[in-house]
């Protein structure tokens, strides 16, 4: 491994932005025109409606994430922007599994569903759905149990998370 890829890694980004028709647009094309990929985004109201929390992973350097910081600090509807590190913050993503399901596997999946607290919310004659939610671990370990019967379809909502404690820049 070359010392340029161990320093890259995944970035969390808590931005808060004035809740404005066109933000989720000038943000994400602020990524797209300085040709960084963003991993995940969720964007939601907070507790005041005329703000909005974007979580937004990316994978590039430290450089690359002081420049998308700066950058983002930059457009007029941003609050505050803060990096979130894994180790000091909360972060969660959902996933909902349709997995392939026979008479013979259904009780095998409801089993492993119930070890990991997922939710089993649709039952088919050939599939099951599950919901569950946590960190990338849980998940991928999750995913590996699913995988040997079949997962038919996922759909992910990309991480939200929210540093632990209580920041000066809190809304």
């Amino acid at each position: 491994m070359t010392a340029e890829n161990e320093s890259m890694r995944n970035y969390i980004l808590s931005v808060m932005v004035n809740n404005h028709f066109g933000v989720l647009t000038r943000i994400s094309g602020l990524f797209a025109r300085r040709g960084y990929n963003i991993k995940s985004l969720t964007v939601g109201e907070t507790q005041d409606e005329r703000i909005s929390r974007m979580t937004i992973e990316f994978y590039g350097d430290e450089h690359t994430n002081e420049q998308i910081q700066n950058q983002l600090r930059k457009v007029v509807d941003v609050v505050s922007v803060t990096e979130l590190r894994r180790d000091s913050s909360v972060c969660r993503e959902l996933y909902l599994l349709k997995v392939r399901a026979t008479d013979k596997t259904r009780a095998a999946l409801v089993q492993i569903a119930d070890i990991f607290r997922a939710k089993t919310v649709d039952v088919a004659s050939d599939s099951l759905i599950f919901e569950i939610a946590g960190d990338e671990e849980k998940l991928k370990a999750f995913y590996s149990n699913m995988k040997k019967y079949g997962v038919l379809e996922v759909a992910r909502t990309g991480v939200t998370a929210m540093a632990r404690g209580r920041l000066d820049n809190d809304i």
